[in-house]
């Protein structure tokens, strides 16, 4: 449930800095604050992804 929510959350982050983008002085601080969000949504989504090459049995 919360990893949809992170799913929803970044997207619609995501959408909103595109949109904010399109304006003809876009403001730099929610620009800067949408970044921000959108990358720590993206960490907290991909660190419950296990990695590709985990390699448990090389011993």
């Amino acid at each position: 449930m919360k990893k949809t929510m992170y799913i929803i959350a970044c997207f619609a982050i995501g959408i909103f800095a595109i949109y904010e983008q399109t304006k003809p002085n876009p403001n730099k601080f929610v620009m800067v604050g949408a970044l921000a969000i959108f990358m720590i949504g993206l960490y907290s989504i991909m660190k419950k992804i296990p990695p590709k090459n985990d390699n448990n049995d090389e011993a």
